[in-house]
């Protein structure tokens, strides 16, 4: 027992000075806290204003329902033993692991894998005739397994797909993927200096949600790169800042347009604001604000169709990305959008609000919104 208790502290040491930790000071007291309560048996009774007291320096005050502060951090702590396991701790031979539900850590021992027999030590014990026997029948479980395994995949992809493309996803997607149009997914690339981008994270996000659709015609591109003949051919989902002649041209005369510093409120509403500023953190563990602009507008000469997610920080277009194809913020955001007939407005404009940290969204919720009118189809031939 003593040697398993020394293991596991001299792992908790070697996390706690890894890269992934030494320039959170808040997540390496968060991870000490919870493994001197794991280790010593206290932590399946810890509750959240506990560890908001004790950790987090909360006042007797401190009411958990009304601030997030302890799940936002706990959460956190969570992806950054997932990244130390990815990265530093590839090879470590003790895993600890934050299981979701509670506070307590769990340590596991890292499976050895025992290195097969050799041929050779094979062919000592056994003849060729019983080799040639057992490698086909290797071989035909192995194909077995495979065919089997694929055909289980095929299932469960396009159950999975069924089950996912919930009404509330179709009426925001339909319009963009179930047209014999080419779909384009063009990234922002502002200047180099011009500020942060930060599509990565959202276009593979973005990948992986039309790859359930198993949409086929789909064509990546940069917002340097597209031109008129691109965007009158398919339709476009734009990622970024917004970016290229192309795709300024088609975002000019909306009610909400993305600035520097936020999203400005052309008409403001009685009790809006006339601009939704981004609140950068003071300290890097604090947590960010930001707000992200989803558009939906006719494409170019009134043709197709166009959906920007834009933002100017990786939160909020990641942010974006994730609550558009979502399926539960997908019924949120159709309910608030839907007109007294029940129906979706065709075009549209919607201001999300993400908070995250270390550029990760831990919160998106709905703001406001614009229903933008339908072109005259006879304006765009003229």
């Amino acid at each position: 027992m003593v040697l398993e208790l020394e293991a596991t502290h001299a792992q908790i040491q070697r996390i706690l000075q890894s890269k992934a930790f030494r320039t959170s000071e808040i997540h390496r007291n968060l991870l000490s806290y919870l493994a001197e309560k794991s280790v010593s048996g206290t932590a399946d009774g810890l509750k959240e204003y506990t560890v908001g007291l004790d950790v987090f320096a909360k006042p007797d005050s401190y009411d958990p329902r009304q601030e997030s502060t302890v799940r936002m951090h706990v959460a956190r702590l969570r992806q950054k033993l997932v990244e130390y396991y990815r990265t530093e701790g590839l090879d470590d031979s003790i895993l600890v692991d934050l299981p979701k539900g509670g506070f307590k850590l769990t340590f596991e021992a890292r499976p050895e894998i025992l290195p097969e027999p050799t041929m050779i030590e094979s062919s000592r014990r056994w003849g060729r005739k019983e080799i040639a026997l057992v490698a086909g029948l290797l071989l035909a479980l192995g194909l077995a397994a495979y065919f089997g395994t694929r055909l289980w995949q095929v299932e469960q992809s396009n159950s999975q797909s069924a089950r996912d493309w919930t009404p509330e996803l179709k009426e925001l997607w339909e319009p963009l993927v179930s047209s014999k149009r080419p779909l384009i997914v063009c990234l922002s690339t502002p200047p180099a200096g011009s500020g942060e981008t930060g599509t990565a994270t959202g276009a593979v996000l973005l990948g992986q949600f039309l790859g359930m659709l198993h949409k086929q015609d789909v064509l990546v591109t940069s917002s340097d790169q597209i031109g008129a003949p691109e965007v009158a051919m398919g339709n476009v989902v734009f990622l970024g800042p917004v970016a290229g002649k192309q795709m300024q041209a088609m975002s000019s005369d909306r009610p909400f347009v993305l600035e520097p510093e936020g999203i400005r409120n052309m008409n403001p509403g009685p009790g809006e604001p006339g601009l939704f500023t981004d609140k950068l953190p003071r300290d890097p563990q604090d947590t960010e604000e930001s707000y992200a602009l989803i558009s939906r507008v006719p494409g170019l000469y009134g043709n197709g169709e166009v959906l920007y997610l834009a933002g100017n920080r990786i939160s909020s277009i990641t942010g974006e990305v994730q609550a558009f194809t979502d399926a539960m913020f997908a019924k949120t955001l159709v309910s608030k959008m839907k007109k007294a007939d029940g129906s979706l407005p065709r075009y549209y404009q919607v201001v999300l609000k993400v908070r995250s940290m270390d550029t990760m969204p831990i919160e998106v919720s709905y703001v406001l919104h614009r229903e933008l009118p339908v072109p005259d189809p006879s304006s765009s031939r003229k």
